[in-house]
């Protein structure tokens, strides 16, 4: 395990703003460390309790500490991610994707209607063409009903595929057999991250893909030890995370043995600044695969009052994951 003072030595935390609100934030704060295996990330989200966050401290010991497995590939293809914005907003945020073929369109936002979703969806539809990929990502917001009137008005669009239209394991499982017969594949999200128990999504056969992101699960080498246990196929997706952090959901999705899907990895062209310079955004719809070093973190450092918060909150989740080892 390694020790609190050589965590604390390096850590830097950052805020980044974004150009448009997503998730609810309109500014994203972690943490960085420099291990002896390079920058890794720290990154839960602030409403996350100390015994969820700690499996994301968990991730960034094992990525700035460890030796990762071998990549068997050296690009990774990414999709665009469209927020709950406006139609009329569609193009804007698709022109900060270089050559992406895919895109992910957030739904059920609240305050939102399945009107607005099938409006922002029909525009990124049109804007993608028939050959693009569209999917969207309800983030578990519908139940059984609401999702199976929304899916049924965007199958229209040729989906993808749709990511947890509702939140729990039994509700996906009820909403997957509803669908089966329009094709339309269900991906899990949430209920394989926030999960006590990740594999209960494919034993349930509540859904046919699994969305893994690195921070959450515990790091590269856990998430691969679950997407193998599951045997499901696998969309890496990004956590919101810097360009530090991209660099650990690129190491993953390298080291699967297979990728049939483009990755939810694309994130930092959100942000209206990075912790790299350049940073990790998609150039012809690819990431490269490799560790991210930052550059000149002074200009991106939280306030002093936020950065006690996180050292604080880094000390706590550390002492969770010693008394556990």
């Amino acid at each position: 395990m390694t020790p609190l003072s050589e965590l604390l030595a390096s850590a830097r935390v950052v805020a980044l703003p974004l150009a448009t609100r997503f998730r609810g934030v309109d500014v994203r704060e972690a943490v960085l460390f420099e291990g002896p295996e390079g920058w890794t990330e720290f990154s839960p989200f602030v409403e996350y309790d100390d015994l969820e966050a700690a499996t994301w401290l968990a991730a960034a010991i094992d990525f700035g500490w460890m030796p990762q497995p071998a990549p068997v590939r050296e690009l990774i293809p990414v999709n665009a991610t469209v927020p709950a914005v406006a139609a009329a907003s569609v193009a804007e945020v698709l022109a900060r994707y270089d050559g992406c073929r895919t895109a992910k369109v957030k739904v059920a936002e609240r305050g939102q209607s399945v009107a607005d979703d099938v409006a922002r969806v029909r525009a990124v539809r049109e804007a993608m063409g028939p050959e693009g990929r569209v999917r969207v990502d309800a983030n578990g917001g519908w139940n059984v009903d609401e999702a199976e009137h929304a899916i049924h008005a965007l199958a229209e669009f040729d989906l993808e595929y749709v990511e947890q239209p509702c939140a729990s394991i039994d509700e996906l499982a009820e909403m997957r057999s509803r669908v089966k017969y329009m094709g339309i594949p269900i991906a899990a999200d949430e209920s394989v991250r926030k999960a006590e128990d990740p594999l209960a999504v494919a034993r349930a056969g509540a859904a046919d893909l699994l969305v893994v992101k690195a921070q959450p699960l515990g790091g590269v080498r856990r998430a691969l030890e679950i997407v193998a246990e599951a045997g499901l196929p696998a969309i890496v997706s990004s956590a919101l995370d810097t360009s530090v952090g991209l660099a650990m959901g690129t190491a993953l999705a390298a080291a699967l043995p297979s990728l049939d899907f483009d990755c939810g990895l694309g994130t930092a062209a959100l942000f209206t600044t990075d912790v790299a310079e350049p940073p990790l955004v998609p150039v012809r719809g690819m990431l490269p695969v490799g560790r991210v070093s930052p550059f000149d973190l002074d200009r991106v450092e939280a306030s002093p009052d936020r950065v006690a918060w996180w050292l604080d909150r880094v000390a706590r989740c550390h002492a969770l994951l010693d008394a556990a080892s």
